[in-house]
């Protein structure tokens, strides 16, 4: 038999419970979203890279190619800092793709340049 003291708990419990499972499946939510943000550029400095490296393109197309990839899949707020340079990677010449983007936080919006990508390609050599 139910006490006098527990009429009305359930209504408490279920709040208190909801808020918690709430704010559980927002925060995994919200770490989806910036493994998404995160990985799509990464994808974006490597076809920059690859783009770079084919034989008479420079390291501003590897750039452009990385930005308009950016601008696509993310919005021209995370295609602002994007660099490009010849580098060596593992002993080998390479172009390096690099880009700096916002941590999104909450939802998309974030600290901006808190996140830095690079991607690598391989030269291809001249003919």
């Amino acid at each position: 038999m139910i006490g006098e003291t527990e009429h009305g708990n359930a209504a408490a419990e279920f709040v208190l419970t909801a808020v918690v499972l709430l704010a559980l499946v927002l925060g995994v939510l919200q770490l989806g979203a910036a493994l998404l943000v995160r990985n799509t550029a990464l994808d974006a400095v490597a076809e920059g890279a690859r783009w770079s490296a084919i034989v008479g393109n420079s390291d501003a197309d590897g750039a452009a190619r990385a930005r308009a990839v950016l601008t696509q899949s993310l919005g021209t707020g995370y295609a602002s800092a994007v660099s490009a340079s010849r580098t060596t990677w593992r002993q080998q010449p390479a172009a390096e793709v690099r880009a700096r983007i916002p941590l999104p936080v909450i939802g998309l919006f974030g600290p901006p340049a808190a996140i830095e990508v690079t991607g690598h390609a391989a030269l291809e050599p001249e003919p």
